[in-house]
Order: C-alpha cells, then sequence, then structure tokens
C-alpha cells in the first residue's frame, strides 16, 4: 500500500477491465500476430506484446510492428486488428486469480461495483457475459462518453449510474492513466501490479494503494469494514 493515513470503506468500486478483471492479453496478442502471419512475418513475443494489452491497438500495433496512430497504415491495421480481435475475444481470455472471491466479498457487504474501460462497446458488450462479469452494476465503455481514460468522465459516468458520489467511490486500474482519471474524478485510487502496468512503474504513479493481488484488495477492504468484508 501506498498510503497510510486512515480512510473510509468505499460504498463502490470502479473497475478497469484489461489487466485488472481480466487477463485478455492472450487473446488481444493472438489477433495483431495474426496480421504479422498473414503479412509472411514472424509472430511478435508474447512477452513483448502483454504489457502493451492496457494500450489497445496503439500499445498493440506499436509493439508489433513499429506504427503509431499517425503513420501511415496504422489505421488499416487497427481495422483489421478490431475485426480479428472481435471474432475470437474470449478464447483464452479469463478472470485473474481472486478476481470472482473479490467479487463475491464485495456484493456480500453491500458495496455496488462497475466496469470502467477504454475498451469500445462492440468489444465490451460480448465480452464481459462470456468471461463471467454480466452481474457488474455499470459498464462504461471507452466510446460511453465523449472522452475516454484519462479524463476523468467516464469514471464520474460509472459513478452515476451506480448512484454512488463520486468521492465515495475507488477505481483500480493496472494503468497510469487509470490512477490519473481516478484522481481526477476525486476518487480513491488502487494501482494493481498484478496486471499489464505498461512502461512506467506503477510505484511512481501515485495511487493511493499498490496491490499485488485481487485479495490484496479485498483485505484492505476488510481492515476499512472488518464487519462486512472476510477473506477466504
Amino acid at each position: 500500500m501506498t498510503r497510510t493515513i486512515p480512510m473510509q470503506a468505499p460504498r463502490a468500486i470502479l473497475f478497469d477491465l484489461d489487466g485488472t478483471l481480466a487477463d485478455t492479453a492472450p487473446d488481444l496478442a493472438a489477433a495483431v500476430n495474426h496480421l504479422r502471419i498473414v503479412r509472411g512475418l514472424e509472430p511478435t513475443p508474447y512477452s513483448v506484446l502483454r504489457p502493451t494489452a492496457s494500450a489497445g491497438a496503439r500499445g498493440m500495433i506499436g509493439a508489433a510492428f513499429g506504427l503509431t496512430p499517425a503513420d501511415e497504415g496504422y489505421e488499416t491495421l487497427r481495422l483489421e486488428w478490431f475485426d480479428r480481435y472481435q471474432s475470437a475475444m474470449a478464447v483464452h481470455s479469463t478472470l485473474f486469480d481472486g478476481i470472482p472471491e473479490l467479487i463475491e466479498g464485495i456484493g456480500a457487504a453491500g458495496m455496488a461495483w462497475g466496469i470502467v474501460t477504454n475498451k469500445p462497446a462492440r468489444f465490451t458488450d460480448p465480452l464481459i457475459p462470456q468471461i463471467g462479469l454480466a452481474h457488474a452494476g455499470c459498464i462504461v465503455s471507452g466510446d460511453t462518453t465523449p472522452h475516454s481514460k484519462p479524463h476523468p468522465a467516464p469514471l464520474l459516468e460509472g459513478a452515476s449510474r451506480l448512484g454512488v458520489a463520486p468521492e465515495h467511490c475507488w477505481y483500480v486500474g493496472d494503468d497510469l492513466r487509470d490512477v490519473e482519471a481516478g484522481r481526477a474524478a476525486g476518487m480513491v485510487t488502487v494501482a494493481c501490479a498484478w496486471g499489464y502496468c505498461g512502461a512506467v512503474e506503477p510505484q511512481t504513479w501515485g495511487a493511493d494503494y499498490l496491490l499485488e493481488s485481487p485479495l490484496d484488495l479485498l483485505r484492505a477492504l476488510r481492515m476499512l469494514a472488518p464487519a462486512q468484508l472476510s477473506v477466504a
């Protein structure tokens, strides 16, 4: 943990999706490597692709092809990657170990929870029920509001849909922009070191909590609300 001052237990917890609740990198990587294979190129090593998974097309295409959104050919690859990924989104994607127990504990404590992701709705809408998260209290996708993270608008939309004031929400994510968005929304921020985390070390993000596993989050909540939460 990076914050030691006492805090109240949240009334709601909002989660990023890729790299936070679900390990979706295998299917994201397979989609971008398909683009390389059909072009006669060797697959990019998974160890290179995995850390970029939370950055979506920008991260994956950048790692696999060395292109940025400003480069010629990027947009063609992006659209082709989208189509390939949509056709095989839940082949190897699973919830991280401890996430089912965490979600169960949050629900048993009477806290609301939801998902706020930069992933477009064309992917979140079919993917979320396939990986066991259909009971989320809200789902805010990357194109639900006019802005995506690190702008606070998606997080504020999530809090509004749950009927909880932002200051009573925690936001959990595995990327610097998640912490930036949570801070801008006035929420307690949780950096999850079990995720993809990108190129910037999570210790430098300035999150209120830096946790190593989903059950560490459950334990942190238990410290603040011991009568409500328990760890199996």
